[in-house]
């Protein structure tokens, strides 16, 4: 289960995406959105602390993709800025912090236009940068990167009628044999496809897979991550579908057919190619709508823990891949925001955490969570507790607008259960100047996300805020 160990402010208008390095024993974790880069530490205990902001090219973003790897003995940060049409380089420095050391703009040979992912591929003598997106003339590029973190164009190949790189949303590599081999997913394509990657950086086309009526769930593919599990290699897609968008002219292909939301599992076989294999469908038990980001938690060598991020569904729900390559839902956490490719893993001394963030532009927040053993709350309810202490300036009719606001919010959150107020009564002398307590009382964890990220909630924060001296909060799971 996850469990919410922090929240940030983030400088971006919003998380767009998010991605996470380890160096010099530190954590670190890159929040980008558009405008700005935002960079954090991540501890043991999951908390968040801010480091520093990054402004993009020409302010523009977001930073759709971003990656962290290590390059020949320096640490780099790529970074897709979607509308700046450029590739942007940064060095990692000790503290976490960037310094922008390179910047590839698109060309006519390139598909770097409305750029969304990247994937770094070590090869023995040289690594690589493969990059996909949404431009007008789509197509995948690749990029051979410098010691200086520079980029030297390698080979672009333009989408046609036979593959599927019309919008690439996810990528993954998977090393079989000795033999490198690319997995990307076509959103307006529709499906994937597989390219063995060659040591110079040239890759070729092996096999092209598309969506159907019956059994395939592609309509839009997404989100593309890869486990190896015993001598079973996987890739697994996931899809937003068409029918979600409503912008007119986006989708380019409006003849489409909805029959479910489903992830799917593909087997590589002995030539790299793609085969189908499982899919699992969306149901009242899961929250699958919408799949925006797939990240792998954890891996054994009998099974691995994925966590699938949602727009729509506005969740992250956790499954598990068993080696037979078959997916089954664990449980999912409602996140009260929806997600939009900001989710990441990330272990600390054997704990695993998730960091997301939403593409909403009310929140500016991005949220940490730890993946732990689930706690029985059967029979129980969770009361949240706000006490306040109202600055001395604070008038009487502030105040009395104050609790209106608060116990008004319920009309605008139906999660909340139940609502009651009061004031400080104690003659102990120990309420330190807190004089008004609410408490509020939720069904289970999903209701208090919702609560704690909805626009309600925001907006009461940003309306008494000024008002407020200091604030003490508590919550705790009791009987009904």
């Amino acid at each position: 289960m996850l469990y919410r160990q922090d929240f940030k402010k983030i400088s971006a208008n919003n998380t767009v995406t998010i991605t996470s390095y380890k160096k010099n024993g530190g954590d670190y974790v890159f929040v980008g959105g558009f405008g700005n880069i935002d960079v954090f530490s991540l501890n043991k205990e999951g908390l968040l602390t801010p480091i520093s902001n990054h402004e993009l090219y020409k302010q523009k973003g977001p930073a759709r993709g971003m990656v962290a790897d290590h390059i020949n003995g320096t640490d780099f940060l790529f970074v897709a800025n979607k509308y700046g049409n450029v590739i942007e380089t940064f060095k990692i420095l000790d503290n976490g912090s960037l310094d922008r050391v390179a910047l590839v703009e698109d060309t006519d040979e390139t598909h770097l236009g409305v750029a969304i992912t990247l994937q770094v591929v070590h090869m023995k003598k040289s690594s690589y940068l493969f990059i996909g997106g949404l431009e007008e003339t789509p197509g995948l590029s690749c990029f051979k990167i410098l010691n200086d973190g520079k980029l030297e164009h390698v080979q672009s190949m333009k989408d046609d009628e036979t593959i599927f790189t019309d919008g690439i949303i996810g990528m993954y590599t998977h090393k079989i044999n000795g033999k490198t081999f690319l997995y990307t997913g076509g959103f307006q394509d529709n499906g994937v496809s597989s390219f063995r990657v060659y040591e110079n950086g040239k890759f070729k086309n092996i096999n092209n897979i598309g969506d159907n009526k019956t059994d395939r769930f592609l309509t839009g593919a997404y989100p593309v991550t890869g486990v190896q599990l015993g001598g079973n290699y996987y890739v697994i897609v996931g899809h937003r579908h068409h029918k979600y968008y409503e912008r007119n002219g986006f989708i380019k292909n409006t003849d489409f057919f909805y029959h479910g939301d489903g992830v799917s599992v593909f087997k590589i076989n002995t030539k790299g190619a793609l085969v189908p294999h499982f899919v699992l469908k969306d149901d009242e038990h899961t929250k699958l709508q919408g799949q925006t980001r797939i990240e792998v938690v954890s891996v054994t060598e009998d099974e691995a823990i994925l966590a699938v991020g949602t727009r729509d569904d506005a969740s992250i729900q956790l499954c598990r891949l068993n080696k037979e390559g078959v997916l089954s839902p664990l449980n999912y956490l409602e996140t009260g925001f929806s997600i939009y490719y900001g989710l990441r893993s990330h272990n600390i001394d054997s704990t695993d955490f998730l960091i997301a963030g939403s593409n909403r532009f009310d929140l500016h927040k991005v949220a940490s969570y730890k993946v732990a053993p689930k706690i029985d709350t059967e029979g129980k309810v969770l009361r949240h507790v706000v006490n306040l202490k109202y600055k001395a300036e604070a008038s009487e009719a502030q105040i009395e607008e104050a609790i209106k606001t608060f116990i008004d919010i319920k009309n605008d959150i139906p999660e909340i259960a139940s609502i009651e107020w009061g004031i400080n009564n104690s003659t102990e002398g120990a309420s330190k100047g807190f004089t008004h307590s609410f408490t509020l009382t939720f069904n289970d964890e999903h209701a208090r996300e919702i609560y704690l990220f909805h626009k309600a909630h925001l907006d009461l924060v940003s309306k008494v805020g000024p008002i407020i001296e200091d604030v003490f909060v508590m919550d705790y799971w009791t009987e009904k």
